[in-house]
């Protein structure tokens, strides 16, 4: 829930600041749709093997404490950072949605639209890995429990 409140407070703070600047500032830069997009693919790929590590499938070896905890940290701070990415995209989106008439902000508001979406597909797969490091249940746990 605090990630949705992210992206919608930065979406509108980014939309008011353009209102007023829009036309003093560069386009928009599609170098940010790879980036999110491998950064993403990087993390869930760890945590599809971290997971896998954790509950000794495929004879893999086992993952050292400190590694998750890492692993886990960088989820967090991947999802608050793709939130905050995506809440001035959508801000962008938002902004140039009214302009489409016009070249630049045309091209402006399909960059905007793919960073935002590959920021949304970077929060996932945070998500994702984010989940992956929690330590799996054993059996004799789960029967001792009331």
């Amino acid at each position: 829930m605090a990630l949705v409140a992210i992206i919608v407070a930065l979406a509108a703070i980014t939309w008011l600041i353009l209102q007023r600047m829009y036309g003093t500032l560069p386009t928009v830069p599609w170098s940010a749709i790879p980036s999110m997009l491998l950064l993403a693919i990087g993390e869930a790929y760890s945590g599809w093997m971290t997971r896998a590590r954790l509950e000794g499938r495929h004879e893999t070896k086992p993952v050292e404490p400190m590694v998750v905890a890492r692993l886990a940290a960088l989820a967090k701070a991947s999802a608050y950072a793709g939130a905050v990415f995506g809440g001035v995209f959508a801000g962008f989106v938002l902004h140039v949605i009214e302009l489409l008439g016009q070249d630049t902000p045309r091209r402006d508001f399909f960059v905007a639209g793919g960073s935002f979406l590959s920021c949304v597909v970077l929060i996932c797969a945070a998500l994702y890995l984010e989940y992956c490091c929690r330590i799996p249940k054993d059996d004799e746990e789960a029967d001792t429990r009331p």
